[in-house]
């Protein structure tokens, strides 16, 4: 009998792991010797396992064409799943290799600016003081990420409404406009529309802040949506600390640089907090020991204690 997976493809059409590494080294490198080479087999070998792939696929993944070697346009669609698959075996494999019986584990997703300015930091003495739990951190660039990866915990900027997650809200964001005090000195502000005539440092995901800010100050805004646009707020803040122009960004990350004087407000005013911070969970997951832990060092923490709640969909 033919066992066949879920799907229905009898398995011996499934490709083996050697036959995925060699057709994923041959197309990276163009070469079926420096792809032996890399996987420490024969050039035979690398070349017997390809043609196999392509028996199984019905489909020619390479060609020759003046003795050189090239992906036919199936070859290159293919090889687009196989670096994918490979990748999540490898990262499956240092998952398993990196675990400790004696220890639990707890996945944090955050994006990365938050991630890297206030979480990290912020969680230093939960890390001390739980040995028993080792923290993984991964990164969520958007809100809905936090349904697709498998994260215990994410730490997540919206209006806590995320459906089937529990949210519990850590503070507002207000933003700040912050730059470098080299540039304020050739560009004096005296009032907000002076702001205008610097270069407006732009974050895609707030695309309306500086139009915002201006509005409520007063001004007209003439180019609130031109100026270098960056990902994240650790590339904005970047940017105003190596003098690009002025950045918008949430005052909390701004912080530790303002500390330093590395930093300064040109302007003082605070654009209103269009949404807050939380730390989200699935409610069915909220009391697995290493979360309910967390949860707990995190409301009794007192720099958050005064704005908590916690909220279910």
């Amino acid at each position: 009998m033919r066992h066949s997976l879920p799907f229905g493809l009898p398995r011996h059409q499934v490709p083996s792991i050697t036959a995925l590494q060699c057709f994923e080294a041959a197309a990276r490198h163009l070469s079926f010797t420096l792809a032996a080479q890399e996987l420490n087999l024969t050039q035979s070998a690398v070349s017997k396992q390809v043609a196999q792939l392509e028996s199984n696929l019905q489909t020619q993944l390479f060609s020759r064409v003046r003795k050189r070697l090239i992906l036919s346009p199936a070859g290159l669609r293919y090889l687009q799943h196989t670096q994918k698959i490979l990748q999540h075996i490898e990262h499956a494999t240092l998952e398993m290799l990196s675990q400790d019986a004696t220890l639990e584990t707890l996945t944090i997703g955050a994006h990365p600016s938050f991630g890297a300015y206030w979480l990290i930091p912020y969680l230093s003495p939960f890390f001390h003081q739980h040995p028993h739990i080792q923290l993984n951190f991964v990164d969520l660039l958007h809100p809905h990420e936090r349904l697709h990866l498998d994260c215990d915990a994410a730490f997540l900027f919206g209006q806590g409404n995320w459906e089937g997650i529990s949210a519990l809200k850590l503070f507002d964001e207000g933003m700040i406009a912050v730059c470098h005090p080299d540039l304020l000195q050739r560009h004096p502000v005296q009032q907000a529309a002076d702001l205008q005539h610097m270069t407006l440092i732009q974050c895609g995901s707030r695309p309306n802040a500086w139009h915002q800010y201006l509005l409520e100050q007063g001004v007209e805004p003439l180019h609130s949506y031109q100026g270098p646009r960056f990902a994240t707020w650790s590339a904005c803040i970047q940017a105003a600390l190596s003098g690009y122009g002025v950045a918008l960004v949430p005052h909390f990350l701004a912080a530790p640089a303002l500390a330093k004087q590395h930093l300064i407000q040109p302007w003082p005013a605070e654009l209103a907090s269009q949404g807050a911070y939380y730390l989200t969970y699935a409610e069915h997951e909220a009391h697995e020991p290493a979360l309910r832990q967390f949860i707990t060092w995190i409301q009794a923490n007192p720099c958050i204690t005064a704005n908590h709640h916690e909220k279910k969909e």
